[in-house]
């Protein structure tokens, strides 16, 4: 199992803790990280990109010329293809990208990126991340005192405006819950900053 120290808020280390084999200590899997960052990326657009066929431009309700006796080349509309201004043939149109990966590989590729932060020593737990008040400065000391100096994610057990609300103005820093933790986060942010209550709650939730 894999230890690892705690600290406090001032950054000192006030114990160690013991991690869950079976999620912070499974073989990194790097195509399955792929593929999971890849699902996340590709449900995230809009796919709102639209172009117009000939049926949708402006314009072009009668035949430019007679069919033969010009020697021009025959037209049946001035809003075709060949036109300036014309439609676009086989251009974008709104689409969905979603897709959904099995439960499984979703599961499998969340652990990898947990592992992964174990064995590059960039994971800090906390044991208690608490504000009396809603202060940013606060919040940044606390990073201070870890010496982190990058990005971070830092990982709470449960809904705390004071937390979430002192660190939405730092650059570099997101706050999430257990149950919005993805791959895409873990792996995004240098550092991985979570709680002692929120590990027990990742532990018991994905064991």
């Amino acid at each position: 199992m894999p230890k690892v120290d705690v600290y406090n808020m001032n950054g000192d280390v006030v114990g160690d803790i013991q991690l869950n084999d079976n999620i912070f200590g499974v073989e990194v899997n790097k195509d399955v990280l792929h593929r999971a960052v890849l699902n996340q990326l590709a449900n995230r657009r809009q796919g709102t990109q639209s172009t117009k066929t000939k049926s949708e431009v402006r314009g072009g309700g009668i035949k430019p010329w007679r069919q033969k006796g010009t020697g021009r080349a025959r037209q049946g509309s001035i809003r075709s293809a060949q036109w300036i201004k014309g439609g676009i043939v086989l251009g974008p149109k709104p689409r969905s990208y979603k897709y959904t990966l099995p439960k499984k590989v979703k599961r499998l590729a969340l652990k990898s990126a947990l592992a992964s932060k174990v064995n590059e020593n960039e994971i800090y737990v906390l044991d208690s991340l608490t504000l009396d008040e809603i202060k940013t400065n606060k919040f940044a000391k606390i990073l201070g005192n870890l010496k982190i100096d990058s990005s971070a994610l830092v990982v709470i057990a449960g809904k705390d405006d004071k937390v979430e609300k002192s660190a939405r103005n730092i650059a570099g820093v997101k706050v999430n819950l257990v149950n919005t933790i993805n791959v895409f986060d873990i792996l995004k942010y240098n550092k991985f900053i979570i709680t002692k209550d929120a590990v027990a709650k990742v532990e018991e939730v994905y064991a």
